[in-house]
């Protein structure tokens, strides 16, 4: 893997007709990823921290991690081709035969559920975000008209 990355974080994530926006960035640029609304709704639970009554299949994916040995070491994504970005989930893991890193392709959308139920990092790769549009403006407006509309003590 090129070392050539950028950190960012999960800065908001918004509900849309069609799916779930969510921005991600950091100090220098915000970008946004739009996923699936089931995708967004899962993001969101990790996120907050929700109780789920049954496991869902991120839940799974992270028992067989624990029964494994296998740690998420962080999350990168590293391209963008016809409007669909790519990610790489970067997996440890420790056994007595000694210690393996695994790269694994997989949807940005599953890269960052497991990220946020670990808290594990985020990145972009370096090249990747330099071309990104910074969506840092429209965010900002989003979330101020989005403060604009609430009730009083912050109802909607």
């Amino acid at each position: 893997m090129n070392n050539d990355v950028v950190p960012v974080e999960i800065r908001e994530l918004f509900h849309t007709p069609n799916g779930c926006a969510i921005f991600l960035g950091n100090t220098d640029k915000v970008f946004v990823i739009q996923v699936e609304q089931m995708m967004g709704q899962v993001i969101s639970m990790f996120l907050s921290g929700a109780p789920k009554d049954r496991p869902l299949t991120h839940d799974l994916m992270l028992s067989m991690f624990r029964g494994f040995n296998i740690t998420l070491e962080r999350v990168v994504i590293n391209d963008l081709k016809n409007s669909t970005y790519f990610a790489r989930l970067i997996l440890q893991e420790q056994n007595e035969l000694g210690r393996k890193i695994i790269e694994i392709d997989a949807r940005p959308s599953d890269c960052l559920a497991l990220a946020a139920a670990l808290k594990r990092p985020l990145f972009v790769s370096a090249p990747l975000f330099a071309h990104l549009e910074d969506m840092t403006e429209t965010l900002q407006r989003i979330k101020e008209n989005a403060e604009g509309q609430e009730g009083p003590e912050g109802e909607s």
